[in-house]
């Protein structure tokens, strides 16, 4: 009797290509739930390699028209609540106020949950691209009832910034203030005359110590502290007393005020960094650590970075440890090393594509020891890493080969070719594959070469991480192929289930079809 595992899925074998991708290579379509959901973890409307923002803007668009209400509400949930994405569950949700008011407005606070999206929703909104240039009437509602809704606190935070600003929103939307101190509270941050004593504590305390340029420091957000005169002394209380994300964003500020200057204070900030407690309430990921880590000046003493290397450690801990032998293979290709955030100007992330998937592999090899990381382009590049190395150290040996053409198939046949058989083989890409393009009659090669691998281990899984918002992938989802998008944590917990054989290869579009309106 033939074995069954392994001609069980042979109806699926050498499917067709049925696209191309950016480089016209043979490529796999996404359905449009999975599209939208992948570009929606991956998309941030910057320049890309193969794409410009207005580009990538009308593909969102033309997904988030196709697919129903309820897969468009979900998908945007989802992409800001595990994917912490910023502006593209913003276009989504703009899209879909146009599609169902009714559902709009039960999921927006679900969605916009600060004032940062807020004012990108208006920003969004009012630049028509989405299909409307005004508000209109449920939008402005939403909009008013956050204003009056929102806690002091998150109003301040909110009047950080500007294309709008929060004074622009309130003037857009005037929302009818339900009390003196919030209509005092208006009436400052769009700078009209108001009664001070009925504004919040914190904003009288700021204005006071911004007149007299001494006091006690203000209980305001970190961005308004630095317009006021603060000393060497009250910037390090406040490095004392800060929050753990807090202190990672403004190490070089702290840095620049002479708060490293003192011994103790270096002490204070480094265990802070690596306290494991402190990490998990601030839901810190590695991705966050190494933006951290690439933005400190070389000036910062190596007490900050080397804790910085150890809260890594620490923030890798809920990679999945998985049974068997496991292949990463991240692409160092040319195409990689586009900024994760797209070409901005003057907004570009130092952090890049190819900085991802090393930061993947270098985890994965920290966890699984005996791990097999084997980074490609044209070929399969030699790596000499070192599993008790940092995670920091090995990801900038990886992502230093970075340069060459993509053949996504080049791993897979090197695996082939010495006979090897892991049980989980991980990709970290762009799926931009061309160096082995074919007809695609009889699928993609790295269809092909995975197919092969499978015939001598037929439990064997394959991750495809896509990092970048084309659409295309190089392998097929099915129940031994799950294709997800986004390099949030949400992947790691995605990639634990899979590997544990506690899902299949649609259980991506299942969690998030599952999210309850």
């Amino acid at each position: 009797m033939a074995n069954k595992s392994v001609f069980a899925s042979i109806k699926g074998r050498f499917a067709k290509a049925e696209t191309v991708n950016a480089e016209g290579a043979p490529a796999y379509r996404h359905s449009d739930a999975h599209a939208l959901a992948q570009v929606a973890m991956t998309g941030t409307f910057g320049g890309m390699f193969y794409t410009d923002p207005a580009d990538e803007l009308e593909y969102v668009v033309d997904l988030a028209e196709t697919v129903d209400p309820v897969v468009l509400a979900k998908t945007a949930i989802y992409a800001r609540s595990k994917g912490y994405m910023k502006d593209m569950p913003v276009v989504l949700l703009a899209v879909l106020a146009r599609r169902d008011p009714a559902l709009f407005r039960a999921v927006f606070p679900r969605v916009v949950d600060n004032g940062k999206m807020l004012r990108t929703f208006v920003q969004v909104i009012r630049s028509g691209a989405t299909g409307r240039k005004s508000l209109g009437s449920a939008p402005k509602a939403v909009v008013q009832n956050w204003l009056n809704s929102a806690s002091d606190r998150a109003l301040l935070q909110a009047n950080i910034g500007n294309d709008p600003s929060l004074a622009d929103v309130i003037k857009m939307v005037h929302p009818k203030p339900e009390t003196a101190e919030r209509e005092a509270l208006f009436a400052w941050i769009v700078g009209r005359p108001c009664e001070a004593r009925l504004l919040p504590q914190p904003v009288q305390d700021w204005m006071a110590f911004n007149k007299a340029g001494k006091g006690t420091v203000p209980d305001v957000p970190f961005q308004m502290l630095t317009q006021l005169p603060l000393s060497p002394q009250q910037w390090a209380r406040l490095a004392r007393n800060g929050s753990w994300q807090m202190v990672r964003q403004g190490l070089n500020m702290f840095l620049r005020h002479g708060v490293f200057n003192v011994t103790k204070n270096v002490d204070h900030v480094a265990a802070l960094l690596r306290d494991p407690e402190a990490i998990r309430k601030a839901r810190a990921f590695p991705y966050q650590l190494m933006v951290a880590a690439q933005h400190v000046s070389p000036e910062m003493p190596e007490a900050i970075v080397e804790a910085l290397h150890d809260a890594m450690e620490i923030a890798v801990q809920n990679v999945p440890k998985v049974q068997g032998q496991v292949v990463v293979c991240p692409d160092v290709s040319g195409s990689m090393l586009c900024p994760v955030t797209g070409y901005r100007a003057r907004a570009s992330s130092k952090v890049r594509h190819v900085d991802v998937a090393a930061l993947v592999a270098a985890a994965f090899l920290r966890v699984n020891r005996g791990c097999t990381v084997l980074p490609f382009e044209f070929q399969v590049r030699e790596a000499r890493l070192r599993a008790r190395d940092t995670v920091l150290t090995n990801a900038e040996r990886l992502a230093a080969m970075a340069g060459g053409g993509t053949n996504c198939s080049a791993p897979l046949k090197w695996l082939n070719d010495r006979g090897r058989s892991p049980d989980l083989v991980v990709f970290v890409s762009d799926n931009q594959s061309w160096v082995d393009a074919g007809n695609g009659r009889q699928g993609t090669a790295m269809m092909q070469e995975w197919d092969r691998l499978k015939r001598r281990n037929p439990k064997a899984r394959l991750v495809c991480i896509d990092i970048a918002p084309y659409g295309s992938t190089q392998v097929q989802t099915r129940r031994d192929v799950l294709n997800v998008g986004g390099f949030s944590d949400a992947v790691f917990t995605q990639i634990a289930a899979f590997a544990s054989g506690q899902t299949d290869g649609d259980h991506w579009l299942r969690e998030i079809e599952q999210i309850a309106l």
